[in-house]
């Protein structure tokens, strides 16, 4: 008679992680996905990937090392369960991408394209945001926000300094709008704690001449405002919003 070979049951904390590991690789490692990580080691961009940082509706973001050793962020945007037809008018008016066809596959490749472009103006205007390294399809290679090995938490997990930050986030908004960008989603949820707060998420970002620039930049001052009043650090809207504009 054969004998039972009995499997260690795993803990529930390291089963859950399993399946959270198991759930985020067939969300974006598929074979596109794996092609373009293998093309991105090839050019020496990346050595590996190393684990995610962040998981949303539209991307996965994962901590990567560069062959010189240094820390990048690697974001893949997702194909099958970004809701990408609901934001088109974030594309619609945008110059930079008049031709694309509204496939979900071509516009969640324009997203990765948009944001690559938009952190490409935010680091010539000396906004503190992730550097861009590279693009290809849906997946954008930038600067790794962190300390050590570890990422900066976002604002709404680490909480604001005091009006210091508040000051810096919006002289960042006001630089991009200088250099002809609005970000289109500003929020404590995409603002990172480092030693000084770092914008993220940049892929709704609009240029100027968008149609929906100026609605964007309004929401975006009336959102980070509504959080900082919440610790008792009060600005104007009204005024905010001409400042910016100066």
């Amino acid at each position: 008679m054969a004998k039972k070979v009995s499997r260690r049951k795993m803990p529930p904390k390291e089963e859950f992680q399993l399946k959270e590991r198991v759930k985020i690789e067939s969300e974006v490692f598929d074979r596109r996905a794996l092609l373009n990580l293998a093309r991105l080691i090839k050019k020496g961009i990346i050595s590996t990937v190393d684990y995610p940082v962040s998981t949303g509706k539209e991307a996965n973001v994962f901590r990567a090392t560069a062959p010189g050793g240094q820390y990048l962020a690697v974001k893949i945007y997702k194909i099958e369960t970004a809701p990408f037809f609901r934001k088109s008018r974030y594309l619609e008016g945008d110059p930079r991408f008049k031709k694309i066809k509204h496939t979900d596959w071509e516009i969640v490749k324009a997203f990765a394209r948009k944001e690559y472009k938009n952190l490409e103006i935010c680091a010539k205007a000396n906004v503190h945001a992730p550097r861009p390294y590279y693009v290809i399809d849906n997946i954008v290679v930038m600067g790794f926000l962190g300390r050590g090995d570890l990422p900066f938490p976002t604002m709404d997990l680490a909480g604001t300094r005091g009006e210091s930050d508040l000051d810096m986030i919006l002289n960042d908004m006001r630089k991009m709008y200088r250099a002809g960008l609005v970000h289109a989603d500003v929020s404590e949820y995409n603002v990172m704690q480092g030693e000084v707060p770092y914008l993220i998420d940049f892929g709704q970002g609009v240029v100027a001449g968008h149609p929906y620039a100026e609605k964007f930049l309004e929401r975006d001052v009336e959102v980070i405002l509504k959080y900082f009043a919440k610790y008792g650090i009060k600005k104007d809207p009204k005024k905010t919003l001409e400042w910016i504009k100066q």
